[in-house]
């Protein structure tokens, strides 16, 4: 997508403006900060108002976190206030159970991305902060990498069906704290002004590469190193390292074990579990809230999965309940 240069120019100090104001409008007492393109670009403009905030990363023991280096740079530039809290077996065993109950799903990737959140809000508010910052929507807003083939009319029209479905998991979590999440980016101005800028704004080239939030990493690469602004897009599960609690409890249950009770609840419930880790998930949801069709039961506009039997309604055919997709 080809872009003219002198709107480009022109374009640059009305973002800047835009987000700074939308971070002075969302102040908050603390940030989970991963130096992702979302956090580091919030950072910057917090540190303005607020040049000591507490910054929080949270790291999993057991997985290699590819936010770390970033994170280095970020608070060597900034001089943030910042710790990293390596998080174990043993604290997943404690809080998977929360996180389940506050989102009431027992979506793996769901889980996985969202424990960290929660462990992270859970130390903020031992420290009596109440406020928590979060990157949370310019991905929805900008655009996925795996959206990066698509054409610019099923791109916009794959952008219109995540935002009707936009739902953040930092937000009952944090509420079941209670606690607050702070997301400049949920600012409504900033949303509308997002949903209305060209797509060519938002998915372009730099250096032979394609890359989402491209105005936006285009904005501060004159003040934050060019390496760490335009470094590729981590899920947040890769960033903390969780994404190794795929295989990480793996000996919860032996092979047999586990066939066993797959089998039970394919004929108690008539869901099916994917593998041991989402045995763990299920568990906890099938204890605190009963069996998923009676939880998320028909409505009208509703889809029923193949895989858990509730009803959810989705134009992404993606399964809030327990991840399947398609439905």
């Amino acid at each position: 997508m080809t872009l003219n240069q002198s709107e480009v120019t022109k374009l640059i100090p009305e973002v800047r403006t835009l987000v700074n104001k939308c971070v002075k409008k969302n102040m908050a007492e603390g940030f989970l900060f991963s130096a992702g393109t979302d956090t580091q670009i919030i950072a910057y403009e917090a540190v303005k108002y607020k040049p000591d905030i507490p910054c929080l990363t949270l790291a999993f023991k057991g997985g290699t976190p590819k936010d770390t280096e970033y994170v280095k740079k970020m608070v060597a530039l900034l001089h943030l206030t910042q710790e990293t809290h390596q998080f174990g077996r043993e604290d997943v065993l404690k809080f998977y159970p929360k996180v389940v109950e506050a989102l009431k799903k027992y979506d793996p990737m769901e889980i996985r991305n969202s424990l960290p959140v929660y462990i992270g809000l859970t130390l903020f508010k031992e420290k009596g902060i109440k406020s928590v910052f979060t990157g949370d929507a310019l991905d929805e807003l900008f655009g996925y990498p795996w959206q990066f083939h698509l054409t610019e009319a099923e791109f916009a029209k794959k952008q219109e069906e995540m935002w009707a479905e936009m739902g953040f998991s930092s937000l009952p979590m944090a509420a079941s704290l209670g606690m607050t999440i702070k997301a400049p980016y949920m600012d409504p101005e900033f949303m509308t002004w997002a949903k209305k800028l060209p797509i060519k704004y938002k998915i372009n080239m730099y250096n032979g590469v394609k890359y989402s939030k491209w105005i936006l990493r285009k904005t501060y690469e004159d003040v934050i190193p060019k390496d760490v602004i335009w470094r590729p897009k981590a899920p947040l599960e890769a960033g903390t390292g969780t994404e190794s609690l795929r295989t990480h409890f793996n000996d919860f249950v032996t092979d047999e074990e586990f066939a066993k009770k797959k089998a039970a609840i394919k004929e108690k419930d008539d869901v099916e579990i994917q593998d041991k880790e989402q045995l763990l998930y299920y568990e906890t949801f099938r204890k605190k809230f009963g069996k998923p069709k009676d939880v998320f039961p028909k409505v009208e506009g509703a889809v029923q999965c193949p895989k858990c039997q509730s009803y959810i309604k989705t134009k992404i055919q993606f399964c809030k309940t327990c991840g399947a997709y398609p439905i």
